[in-house]
């Protein structure tokens, strides 16, 4: 009869992840440094900049109306085929599923939660961050426009900044940010530069963004990727608090309680420590209590009343060694006046 356990491919997974509890040496975490937050800072500018250029209808509105009345999509409509496939590597369905699938595979090597939590940080920030700037200013795309020349701005639209190159920067260059090596970290983030322009520049040739859009959107990823390092203390107790869970769990399945907690032992507080109020106080409670409690004989003395010292029979100790002597006379009121064993003087 089989006594093993079944477990479940959840509870494989985890007993993969137990394996090497620890993540492997040469994989660092990104930190907060001064040249990070200087980039930080610079795309942040860059980001109002662009935002300021739209709203006050500047050269850079008047120029994403040239390009749209350029019409890309008919100059060049021999490759309409192919912008049309290569557009979905910025779309956040399905490039989510290729992403989760390949740091699913990293989180099952390297043995760690990390990958995969850091993607959902990601494009949580990605959801939050560009809807709410998509929602707020409300500016309609070049299919929908109403007025020649003007930036569109609060009409009810929702593509400023471009979501399909935002997702593209935060989708592909989250590869780079979790590479292994500096170097693999340097080539991957230029390829996802690249695909991410790509994909911008793709939605501009089909007339669904203006030019302002795909260059907010591609800043508006960069700002996630670099604000990332922020929240890796909170990935880090995310995953221990998912670990813990699942230990919880097993412990629940096999019925097993966890151990108690230890009880702690007073320690005496040396004299020289106390004050001298507890001084009194432990003075005064020994004088309490040894006016209550009965007195007793010490325990060297025996039990009972005590004979006196005279009154007390003699006793010879056993195996004495001295000798017996037949004309020494036994004392005491019973004693014979004639020793028997001396004889008789005169006569």
């Amino acid at each position: 009869m089989r006594t093993e356990q079944n477990l479940t491919r959840l509870d494989r997974v985890f007993a993969r992840l137990d394996r090497e509890p620890e993540r492997p040496a040469h994989i660092d975490v990104p930190r907060m440094s001064r040249h990070r937050v200087a980039l930080f800072s610079a795309t942040l500018a860059f980001y109002l900049a662009i935002v300021w250029l739209v709203v006050t209808t500047s050269w850079l509105v008047r120029l994403d109306w040239q390009v749209m009345f350029f019409r890309p999509y008919q100059q060049w409509s021999e490759i309409h085929w192919f912008v049309d496939y290569y557009v979905v590597l910025g779309q956040r369905g399905p490039t989510a599923v290729m992403i989760c699938a390949w740091l699913g595979w990293r989180s099952w090597r390297q043995h760690t939660l990390r990958p995969l939590l850091t993607l959902g940080a990601s494009l949580l920030l990605l959801n939050i961050t560009v809807g709410a700037a998509k929602i707020g200013m409300g500016r309609l795309g070049p299919h929908y426009a109403t007025t020649i020349g003007s930036n569109e701005m609060g009409l009810g639209g929702d593509i400023f900044p471009s979501g399909h190159t935002a997702n593209a920067v935060v989708t592909w260059g989250i590869l780079a940010y979790l590479a292994s090596t500096p170097r693999a970290r340097r080539w991957l983030s230029a390829l996802s530069a690249v695909t991410s322009l790509g994909v911008g520049l793709a939605t501009v040739y089909l007339g669904t963004h203006w030019l302002s859009d795909v260059v907010l959107g591609w800043a508006a990823g960069l700002l996630i990727l670099l604000a990332l390092p922020w929240c890796e203390p909170l990935i880090a107790r995310t995953e221990a608090w998912i670990f813990t869970l699942r230990d919880r769990r097993r412990a629940r399945r096999a019925g097993t309680t966890p151990a108690p907690a230890p009880v702690p032992v007073p320690v005496a507080v040396p004299l020289k420590q106390r004050s001298p109020a507890g001084r009194q106080d432990e003075t005064a409670t020994a004088a309490r209590e040894a006016a209550v409690r009965p007195s007793r004989a010490p325990v060297y003395l025996a039990p009972g009343p005590h004979t006196a010292r005279g009154e007390r029979a003699s006793i010879t100790p056993v195996g004495s060694r001295r000798p017996t002597h037949a004309d020494r006379l036994p004392h005491g009121p019973n004693a014979p006046t004639t020793p028997a064993g001396r004889p008789l003087t005169g006569g």
